[in-house]
């Protein structure tokens, strides 16, 4: 199987290159479970953002990471976008979303009580990787939604032309392979 080499903090993987469509292949980056890289690259990413009072993410991948954050910016708390709507949500905020990786339309859903928390608050948003940006979108528009200041747009990868996004904040670049 074909590889592709990253380094992240110091820390170093080897991604298997997976096909999206007959077009198109990426470097599969998965950091569930990978406690080792999670705590090399937070405290590197912690000192790229600016002062923010919250943390915002979507489920799942992005959970680890954020926890981490937290942990190094002394946050007592962060906010995750479920993707699916759970018992317990009070009139939850919803937006659909497409992201390359699942290629099929999700949603994020925000309980009303995460969206209080959200309200006038100055936010970062966290995810492993921007690719397209949709992902990152939908948790804009829910922090929008919520009435929250955006001030950070942050992940540990920019894949493809994400990386020329002037935007975000990330840690390193991950190729795309077009056929």
């Amino acid at each position: 199987m074909e590889s592709y080499e990253l380094t992240i903090a110091g820390v170093k993987r080897e991604l298997p290159i997976i096909a999206i469509d007959d077009h198109l292949k990426i470097a599969s980056f998965v950091i569930l479970g990978d406690t080792e890289l999670i705590a090399a690259a937070a405290p590197v990413l912690a000192k790229k953002l600016p002062e923010v009072d919250i943390l915002f993410t979507a489920e799942a991948k992005g959970i680890p990471l954020v926890y981490e954050l937290s942990k190094q910016l002394h946050m007592k708390q962060y906010i995750v976008a479920r993707k699916s709507v759970k018992p317990y949500m009070d009139h939850p905020l919803i937006h659909k979303v497409v992201s390359i990786t699942t290629q099929k339309e999700q949603v994020l859903c925000l309980d009303a009580n995460d969206a209080a928390m959200l309200k006038g608050k100055k936010v970062a948003l966290i995810d492993d990787v921007i690719s397209t940006g949709e992902s990152m979108k939908g948790l804009e528009e829910l922090a929008a939604a919520a009435g929250a200041k955006v001030v950070a747009k942050a992940a540990l990868l920019a894949e493809g032309d994400a990386e020329k996004r002037s935007d975000i904040i990330y840690l390193e670049k991950l190729p795309v392979f077009k056929e």
